[in-house]
């Protein structure tokens, strides 16, 4: 870590910076942004995005984090200070609810990276019946649910690993890409147009059910709000920090969509698009190695880097979520007393369970779907209608947070702004365009797939209200 000169306690902003980069971005979103929005006309909205949503949004986590430095940084524990326990609770169920769809896939796309792994291709796995695949997933997905059960703490350091190895095998698929012309100039690359039509969106029906996926690409900066005031001077150098790394981001999807682009026609990518929504970081990296004439030699890396990452993350994404919602002090009040059971390892057992129903019902479900790359495509669009539900919290303890200012004003705490209209504006305009981009993302033209898109939150929202009742049910009961 790059330390002040003047203050070894203190991080340069340049460190946070590059920390964030890091957690919140990832070569799978450039991926997704050239695919779902037809190449280069993503790259219109992706400034939009970061201009309008990210770097508001970012210095919004800023100033939560610096009034509730204490607090550890997390969402539920900004909205117990602003809004009460009863809405934590719901803002810690929305997160771990969140989760439920992210876990499906997660064991969904490690099967994919191990088939990339051992035959550099899906077409064998691709191949197999939905049934024989999303059996195959919902074995892997049990075993790490037991292992999970079991408090096996060595997955959160391979989990660390594989993702600063993916992380720096997206910023090198960047720079080799640029460079492979002038190492390989006869490899057939594709043309970039340079009209300014050609990195404007088309506004149709495809685009706006598509917005989520930009949505969900940039979200999640609230992990690094811990590190708000281990900044030298957090009110100048934090907002510094977060235009950096919105100027970072919007850079790397930028440069990365045009290295796709020399890569792939967005029309065959369009006919093909289950095809390229799986498989695309894969195909790109082959391709890269082909151009480099090592062969699969990337493809090998990347696909490893990804079982690991991939596997490690749903143990996490397992645990994690669980203990933050359960192990909260506001769990006792809210949640039925079997659901806190702790087994010998530490691990909330009937928690573990109530995963293996939800997330499990999920995996078996789209056994219906007609193929592995069906599931996959299937599996980011549903990631992206509800993983950015949890961002709602955000902008929701961020107003609450400003209509209390007196109660927690500080001269030490960073602010984005000192003027509340602007404040208000911003915070409420994050909460539309989250809103609106995940109830927009819900349709599809395909009906299982609108099906789930409806049922899923529906469900996991009905779930979050009735254990309330449930446990104040029980409490009478013993009363």
């Amino acid at each position: 870590m790059i330390e002040s000169q003047n203050n070894p306690k203190k991080m340069m902003w340049i460190t946070l910076a590059m920390m964030a980069f890091s957690t919140v971005w990832s070569f799978g979103n450039v991926v997704n942004g050239f695919v779902y929005f037809d190449g280069t006309k993503v790259v219109f909205s992706w400034i939009l995005m970061f201009l309008l949503y990210f770097v508001p949004y970012a210095l919004m986590v800023g100033e939560l984090g610096s009034v509730f430095k204490s607090s550890g940084g997390g969402v539920s524990s900004w909205v117990n200070a602003t809004m009460g326990p009863k809405w934590a609770y719901y803002a810690g169920w929305t997160y771990w609810a969140c989760h439920v769809v992210y876990i499906s896939s997660k064991g969904t796309g490690g099967l994919r990276a191990m088939a990339w792994g051992i035959f550099t291709n899906t077409k064998w796995y691709d191949s197999l019946p939905t049934a024989w695949t999303q059996f195959a997933t919902l074995a892997v997905f049990l075993f790490f649910c037991w292992v999970a059960s079991r408090g096996i703490p060595v997955l959160k350091n391979l989990a660390t690993v594989a993702g600063t190895s993916m992380f720096i095998m997206s910023i090198l698929f960047i720079v080799m890409m640029f460079a492979a012309p002038l190492i390989n100039p006869h490899a057939g690359y594709y043309n970039i147009n340079w009209n300014w039509k050609s990195f404007l969106p088309t506004f149709n029906v495809k685009y706006l059910t598509s917005l989520s996926i930009l949505v969900f690409a940039v979200g999640g900066c609230e992990k690094i709000s811990p590190y708000v005031n281990k900044v030298k001077n957090p009110s100048k150098n934090f907002p510094k920090a977060m235009i950096t790394l919105a100027i970072m981001i919007m850079v790397s999807a930028i440069l990365g969509t045009f290295a796709m682009a020399m890569m792939f026609d967005p029309k065959v990518v369009n006919a093909h698009m289950n095809e390229y929504i799986s498989n695309g970081p894969y195909i790109a990296f082959q391709r890269l190695g082909d151009y480099y004439h090592v062969n699969s030699l990337f493809v090998y890396i990347y696909a490893w880097c990804n079982v690991i990452g991939q596997f490690s993350t749903l143990v996490l994404s397992i645990d994690a979520p669980l203990r933050m919602l359960l192990g909260s002090k506001e769990a006792k009040d809210y949640i039925p007393k079997k659901l806190l059971k702790v087994n010998k390892h530490g691990a909330f057992i009937n928690g573990i369970w109530m995963v293996v129903i939800l997330s499990g019902a999920l995996i078996v479900v789209q056994a219906l779907l007609p193929d592995a790359q069906s599931v996959m495509a299937q599996l980011i669009k549903l990631n992206s209608t509800t993983m950015p539900l949890r961002y709602l919290w955000v902008f929701i303890a961020f107003i609450a947070l400003r209509k209390q200012k007196d109660k927690f004003e500080d001269k030490n705490n960073y602010q984005m702004t000192h003027h509340q209209g602007l404040a208000y504006t911003a915070g409420w305009w994050c909460f539309i365009v989250t809103l609106a981009c995940c109830i927009l993302g819900i349709y599809s033209p395909d009906p299982l797939t609108l099906f789930l898109n409806v049922a899923t939150p529906v469900i996991l929202v009905a779930l979050g209200l009735i254990l309330p009742t449930i446990k104040k049910h029980q409490d009478k009961k013993l009363a």
